[in-house]
This record gives C-alpha cells, structure tokens and sequence, in this order.
C-alpha cells in the first residue's frame, strides 16, 4: 500500500511523499491515521534532527516520519495480534515507548525513530516495539481528533498524579493533588492550562474544593470563565476564580488572600518565566506542592526559591514532561466518558502544511493545529473560517458548526470536514 507523509530527512528538512509501505509482519499493524495535533517537540526533533537522542543518525539515507499525536483506524492486524486488535478499531499511541533491552535503554518513539510510523502519514505500519509495551489503545469515544489530543491531555493528567504530599512526623510521600484541597494554576489559560482546568472540574475522584486560574491576559481570562464556567465548577463542589494579576497591587498578598491566609496546597506553573515561578513558591502553605509544568527552552534557566520554608514549612517542588501509558488511558477514558477538549484546538489545516507549520510553530499564535492527513488545505485559525467562507462553502460550514459550539473544533465539524474536504 502507497502512504504520503511527511519525513525528516535533516535538519530543517521536511518533505512530503509518497512511498510503499511494506507487507506487514505477524507482529504488525496497519492502519489508517485520521488526525495529528501538532507539537513543540516535533519542532525541536525538526530543527536538531539527528543530534535529537530520539532520531536515527542515519535519516539523510533512511527518513524518518515525524508527528506522534496521532489517531486513526485499523486496517490490518498481523497474526499475533489478532486477539486483542481488529480492522476497523479506532486507536491512539502512546509515543513514548521507552523499555529496556538489556543493559541499554531503548528510546525509539513513533514521530522520531521510525521509518514507516508518524503521526503526519495517510498510512502507517505500527511496529511490534508499539504493542509489546501496551502502546497502542483502543478508542471508543466520538469522533477522532479527542484521540489524537490524548497525549497533551495524559501531560496534564501525569502532572496531577505526580504533586506529592507528606504527613507531619513521616517521611512517606502521599502522591496526588490533595482532596478538598486549595489549587492554583498560574499562567494557567494558554492551551494546556486550559487542558487542565477541564480536567480538574470533570474528575471523579479527587478534586480541589478551590481553584484558582491566573494570568495577565484579560481577554484569554474571560475566554477561559465562558468555556469552562464559575457555575459549573459550583455544581462539581469547586469554587473557580480566574484573576488577572496585573490588576493586582500585590499578587502574592491577594493570592495568599484568596486562599483564607494559608496558602496553597497544590501550585502548577504554566509559563517558563521567572516571576512567575517564584510567585507559585511564594503562595505555597505549609506542606504545598509546586509543579513546574511548562519546560524552558533556555538550559541555563533559573529562579528563586524559597528554602526557609523548605526546611520549616515543607513546601517542595516537581516537574514533570509528558504522560505515562496509564495516563493516556486515563485521558481515553475521561474523554470517552465526555470530556471534550477542543478547547486546545485553534487551527485545522492538511498534511502539505505539515513542513512549513511544524518549523514555524513557535510563531504561530494560538493552541493546537490539528492536521487532517488525508486533505489538502492550508493550516487555517478556527477565527479565520468565516472570512474564508465569503469564498469557499466548506469553510461556510464549518464556520456555522464551530460557532455552534462556542466558536470551537467539534464532532460535527470534524465529520462534514472529512466528508467535504479537499482530499490528497
């Protein structure tokens, strides 16, 4: 079977072809890739190419297919397989495959390592490394892109799972936010932010009876309260605030103040900047937790910190980059079950636009570009489809459906898209 897709070839050097994929194997998979969301790693695998401790140092001969948030269907199922996979099952990955193999780590991971499996690919050949490690999951919810954002979602998910906790007089470390507890999320209404406010209000298990959202950006601010409500948080047992601190006189003092005095139980930091950091340390309470969640590009990145309160308060620190499999298989299920986060989302576009918005990403304004890899369309802003459809009807309609739904991505769009869209 042919498959188009986008590899990497070099530094910079993205291509889009087609080629024969190979019969698969007993211990192999073919399948059909739907969408892939974007991300800032695969920038970086693009820009460092082999010196990247995932890629091949041998792509210029043998490239490899990037993109790695990525959902689809099944196709074929080799023999070995069959007992747990069937044609026609809808599927996300987890990338991040790592497992030993003897003395040696392996790191290989779809969207770096491989020669026919990326995420920006018509069709894929899902490798025996995928399945061996339980790296390829069943989706049953609707549609196909909530499958594909799994993988930034189980990133918010993981970074919940990891704040720890401790116990007065023990050393044992209570993993998980704290139940009923009081939560910050600075920074916290760029994509991912909003990633984990959703996921906040729709947990079942454990949730903060306080949360509040910061940023300096009113208009992202009141963009957050009308997707993901004050009343609705209510109605989960959460009260919601989203505060603009620059409009504060003392953003430490009135955060603190929120918090009845005491500070809180469970600080994330969204943004890799200084103040930022250092505010999330200083409104921490006795025993508080602060996940530095959004990673710098700049290696020599610091900030201050607190450590008197280290010692006496017991406050401390984590960070933590990407999800594990459980977690995607948590954020599977949650969606599923109906979390919907196309919240994320702020740009669609075609597997050609792949190259040029994969090395440009830093500089593309707004949350997730999901790609539709069997289209041919450039990559679009959800608040450009009603000017673009003064001319072209199928951004007309996409408009009207997304505007159903508060202006964002949705099911009904994504279906008339793949019904209607421009196909390769």
């Amino acid at each position: 079977m042919k498959t188009k897709a986008v590899r990497l070839y070099g530094k910079k050097d993205l291509r889009v072809e087609e080629f024969e994929l190979p019969q698969i194997s007993d211990d192999e998979i073919l399948a059909k890739v739907v969408t892939d969301s974007l991300c800032m790693s695969s920038y970086k695998a693009a820009n460092q190419a082999s010196d990247h401790k995932r890629i091949p140092d041998d792509i210029a001969e043998n490239p490899i297919v990037i993109g790695h948030e990525f959902a689809g269907e099944i196709v074929e199922v080799g023999a070995n397989w069959q007992s747990k996979f069937s044609a026609g099952q809808k599927f996300s990955i987890q990338p991040a495959i790592y497992y030993e193999d003897g003395p040696v780590g392996v790191l290989s991971a779809p969207g770096y390592s491989y020669k026919y499996i990326g995420g920006d690919a018509t069709y894929v050949i899902i490798p025996k490394d995928v399945l061996v490690q339980d790296c390829l999951l069943a989706y049953e919810g609707p549609g196909y892109y909530p499958a594909s954002l799994a993988e930034p979602l189980s990133c918010v998910i993981g970074a919940m799972h990891a704040n720890y906790h401790t116990t007065a007089g023990s050393y044992v470390h209570k993993m998980e936010i704290v139940e009923g507890g009081k939560m910050a999320i600075l920074a916290g209404v760029g994509p991912m932010g909003l990633a984990a406010i959703n996921y906040v209000l729709r947990r079942e298990d454990r949730k903060p009876s306080l949360m509040v959202v910061t940023d300096i950006d009113q208009t992202r601010l009141d963009r957050a309260a009308e997707l993901y409500t004050v009343e609705f948080a209510k109605e989960r047992g959460i009260e919601l605030k989203y505060i603009n601190t620059a409009e504060m006189a003392d953003p430490v003092a009135g955060l603190k103040e929120l918090a009845g005095g005491t500070g809180y139980d469970d600080v994330f930091v969204f943004a890799p900047v200084a103040p930022v950091v250092e505010q999330g340390d200083a409104i921490l309470g006795f025993d508080g937790c602060l996940n530095f969640f959004a990673g710098p590009s700049n290696t020599e990145f610091t900030a201050k910190m607190n450590f008197y309160n280290v010692h006496y308060a017991y406050t401390h620190i984590v960070g933590t980059s990407g999800g594990n499999t459980d977690d995607m298989k948590e954020a599977l299920e949650i969606m599923t079950a109906g979390l919907d986060p196309a919240g994320l989302v702020t740009h669609i576009g075609g597997l050609n636009a792949v190259p040029e918005a994969t090395l440009n990403l830093p500089n593309i304004p707004g949350g997730k570009k999901l790609i539709y890899t069997h289209f041919d369309f450039p990559l679009t802003a959800i608040a450009e489809f009603e000017e673009k459809g003064k001319e072209n009807p199928v951004y007309a309609e996409l408009d009207k459906l997304c505007k159903k739904y508060m202006g964002l991505w949705n099911v009904e769009a994504e279906a008339y898209l793949l019904e209607n869209g421009d196909k390769l």
